[in-house]
């Protein structure tokens, strides 16, 4: 009977330790789903590549105002930073003593006019002799000239714009006095044209011989009228909204820099483009041939080399040496390691590795992503 007692006693014991294990068994742990990734298929374009400089912005045409006769300053009749037209009055010098001087040499003139007329007369009736004669003639013309040197003294009384352009501050104002000396002449204001302006860049020796192959070939693109296109951008601007053309280059290279100068114009109806301002602008550096886009942000950085990740049919992605070239419009050129069509991780490049399996979204046109169906 004890014995039985023990045996029951331990079959229990067994019993609800198997129930108590059985109780805490927990289901196996699931594996977390794959993450979400953005993908955009290689785009293939037909582009022109372009190399960038910077620039800085000069007016095609500065003028120095100066007075070319002396005087008291009478009258300022411009606003500084004012456009003005050719021709318009700027200062007005004093213009008394001139007029004066020159209503003398009016006198003077016709007096010695008069003298003249009569001349032919009096020889024919040899009231006067050849030589006198002569000599009236010489001082009627002389005189003529005198007149014409005071006449052009008194308009210039009138300081006018030679160009169009805007019009710097006033240097000298009402009541200073100016010399109009040749080589000593106050200098007044400036004037500088607005529309169009010049662009000046430094371009290397690699860039200017290729660039040059490619004009020897014919192979660049050129506007309507000829010229070959520049493009140019502003510190506040992207995307090269200003379109101009090439002028010329110096004639030779700066043999400390290895640089040589371009010129380029561009039109300014807008006059956003002020003189003096930095720039950047681009220059084309191919012909129009097809080319592999892909996003900026699409590329990683393994050490020294580029990389993408590809999708594959199963879902998964796969890590792809690519060699890049320059941006174009925002996007990146593959020079190889991709064929056009094929998908590539855009968004959470940071977040897969190589081999992982992913939920790939497309990205469309408008930027919003679209799941893709397991294949």
């Amino acid at each position: 009977m004890k014995n039985q007692i023990y045996l029951f006693t331990a079959i229990t014991a067994l019993t609800g330790g198997l129930l108590a294990t059985g109780c805490s068994h927990k289901p196996a742990q699931q594996n977390p789903p794959p993450p979400t990734v953005t993908v955009a298929p290689v785009e293939q374009k037909e582009i022109v590549e372009w190399s960038g400089f910077t620039g800085h912005t000069e007016p095609v045409e500065s003028v120095e105002i100066r007075p070319r006769t002396s005087g008291y300053i009478q009258e300022v009749r411009f606003q500084s930073g004012q456009l003005v037209k050719k021709g318009d009055v700027l200062f007005v010098i004093d213009p008394r003593w001139n007029q004066a001087i020159y209503d003398q040499r009016q006198a003077e003139y016709e007096q010695a006019k008069d003298e003249n007329d009569r001349t032919a007369k009096l020889l024919a009736n040899n009231a006067i002799s050849t030589e006198e004669a002569e000599a009236r003639r010489i001082k009627s013309e002389v005189a003529k000239a005198v007149l014409d040197s005071a006449r052009l003294d008194l308009e210039f009384t009138e300081v006018r714009a030679p160009i169009d352009g805007r019009v710097s501050r006033a240097l000298l104002t009402t009541g200073n006095y100016v010399s109009g000396n040749a080589g000593s002449a106050s200098l007044l204001t400036t004037v500088v044209s607005v529309n169009p302006v010049y662009v000046y860049a430094d371009i290397d020796e690699d860039t200017l011989l290729k660039f040059n192959e490619l004009v020897d070939a014919k192979k660049l693109g050129t506007t309507d009228g000829g010229k070959i296109p520049v493009e140019l951008e502003l510190a506040d601007e992207s995307d090269f909204p200003h379109k101009g053309y090439i002028e010329s280059f110096d004639n030779q290279l700066d043999p400390n820099t290895g640089s040589i100068l371009l010129r380029a114009v561009f039109a300014n109806d807008d006059d956003r483009i002020v003189p003096g301002l930095f720039a950047r602008i681009r220059i084309p550096l191919s012909e129009l041939h097809p080319a592999l886009l892909v996003d900026e942000r699409a590329i990683g950085t393994d050490q020294a080399n580029k990389f993408v990740l590809t999708l594959t049919a199963s879902n998964t992605v796969q890590y792809q040496a690519v060699e890049l070239g320059p941006l174009v419009d925002g996007k990146r050129i593959v020079r190889s390691g991709l064929v056009a069509g094929e998908k590539i991780v855009v968004n959470g490049l940071s977040h897969v590795r190589p081999g992982m399996p992913v939920t790939p979204e497309v990205e469309m046109a408008d930027g919003k992503p679209i799941k893709i169906a397991k294949r």
